[in-house]
């Protein structure tokens, strides 16, 4: 049975400016307007439900409510206008989330002066108030999904995401479309997101399921993530200027097959806030049980500043921090010219679970180079089952510290030299132009990597380490569109 509903004036469909039907097919509710404005185009506060099929605009002068699960569906776009302000409903029997199906696509475009925003419906807003945003893609993945609309290359989006319409599946399945474009992401806040349904199935603040190089994302803000503040599973999406502010678990998470490349990733954890789970600034499986299955997750991740949760090597803080890295299960995943900034452990090889992470270190799919480790605890941990020469934490230091790689240790957060890295309200993770101490993280970053041959998407002309330069206009992108004293 077909079902109309009327557009409301204060709701754009297909960039029509005049009220008209839209045309459903045996779908829930799409839009309902909860009051407000003057009857005009400004000033409505619109809430969103259901599954949406029709081309549709978001517009600046409203306020829109995830009144539950969103889907964008049948290959239509949701434009989101710079400075909009989508807030998801608390409280609920379906936790609000947007869901960006196989083929729509989501074109939000913000600026630096006009941000969009994600947040919480709550005045008194909490971390897990909402779901967060989901786009999946038609990229590959290293799954299978047994059930309805699967097979090999299909994933079944975590959380509860997936209904009867297969709306929470992703993957192209037997031919995936690397180049697939899921739309765009430019300088947006996502706060108090993150909500898991059950445990291990949890819906995080972004999640990039099996999304495709095609897709733009830069210049994004994940702020008091309940969850994971970034998932990737699988896919091949290229990010920049990524930050995770006060996240609860992870804050870099990539399984499944992860492919893509990031650059410029700011991470600011809370002493206090940590996950049951334990707590890291990266995460990386090849997928859950470590085994060999292709795609293998080979990230790439360049000029991240990871801020832990020890301002000193004295500090306790919460004891469910693990490591500034947790790199397990099979994972590939290679990190260059970053710093990791005062976590119980610096890089974790965890080779405990599947194939030998280790034996990925020996063929050199997974790389550290140029990065500094400052006030880890425990620099280097090895655990599990080692490889032929990678067996212990002396012998994966031995290897990290070779001066090829030219990673370095320093003892204390301070040697590092960065301005304020430690003020929560006000941070500021620059490091100090022409100090005599902090030279490799001013100077020591490369590109020289077998890792870079042939890459277009990273800037190679910089020498700095971290995601923040001393001066110049790297030094400034983090700074504006971006909000910390919550």
């Amino acid at each position: 049975m077909k079902k109309y509903i009327l557009c409301l004036t204060a709701f754009v469909v297909l960039a029509a400016t005049s009220c008209r039907k839209v045309e459903t097919d045996g779908e829930i509710q799409v839009v309902v307007v909860n009051g407000g404005g003057n009857g005009g185009t400004s000033g409505q506060t619109i809430t969103l439900k259901g599954r949406i099929n029709a081309d549709t605009i978001l517009r600046k002068q409203n306020t829109y409510i995830l009144g539950e699960r969103v889907y964008m569906v049948g290959n239509h776009t949701m434009t989101i206008e710079a400075g909009t302000v989508i807030k998801g409903s608390v409280g609920g029997a379906d936790v609000a989330a947007l869901i960006i199906t196989r083929g729509s696509k989501i074109v939000a475009a913000g600026t630096a002066s006009d941000p969009i925003i994600f947040t919480s419906a709550s005045p008194n807003p909490q971390s897990g108030d909402w779901g967060g945003i989901v786009l999946c893609g038609k990229a590959s993945i290293n799954t299978t999904f047994t059930g309805t609309g699967g097979g090999a290359g299909i994933y079944e989006v975590e959380g509860g995401i997936n209904n009867s319409n297969g709306d929470g599946l992703a993957g192209g399945g037997a031919a995936p479309d690397d180049n697939d474009n899921s739309g765009t992401l430019q300088y947006v806040r996502i706060e108090w997101a993150g909500y898991a349904i059950q445990p291990d199935k949890e819906i995080n603040s972004l999640t990039l399921a099996a999304v495709g190089r095609g897709t733009i994302i830069d210049h994004i803000q994940v702020a008091y993530a309940k969850d994971d503040a970034y998932e990737w599973f699988g896919g091949t999406v290229n990010c920049k200027y990524l930050i995770a502010y006060k996240t609860q678990d992870d804050d870099f998470d990539t399984d499944n097959g992860y492919s893509g490349k990031v650059q410029y990733g700011l991470v600011i954890r809370d002493s206090l806030i940590a996950d049951i789970s334990t707590s890291e600034a990266f995460e990386s499986d090849n997928n859950s049980t470590g085994t060999t299955v292709t795609p293998k997750t080979s990230a790439i991740f360049s000029n991240v500043t990871a801020i832990g949760p020890k301002a000193t090597l004295n500090n306790t803080g919460n004891s469910l921090f693990r490591a500034g890295a947790q790199i397990r299960r099979n994972s590939a995943i290679s990190i260059f010219n970053s710093i990791f900034l005062g976590w119980p452990q610096g890089i974790l090889i965890d080779a405990s679970l599947g194939n030998s992470t280790a034996l990925n270190i020996e063929d050199s799919t997974l790389r550290l180079r140029n990065v500094t480790l400052a006030g880890n605890a425990t620099p280097f941990k090895f655990t599990g089952t080692g490889g032929a020469t990678i067996n212990s934490d002396a012998t994966l230091t031995a290897w990290a510290t070779n001066s090829y790689y030219n990673n370095d240790i320093l003892t204390n957060t301070s040697d590092a030299k960065l301005i304020q890295p430690y003020n929560y309200g006000a941070p500021d993770p620059t490091p100090f132009a022409g100090s005599s101490g902090n030279q490799k993280i001013l100077n020591g970053a490369g590109f020289t990597d077998l890792k870079f041959t042939g890459d277009t998407f990273f800037d190679k002309t910089i020498t700095f380490r971290g995601a923040i330069a001393p001066a110049g206009e790297q030094a400034s992108w983090w700074k504006g569109w971006t909000k910390f004293n919550y």
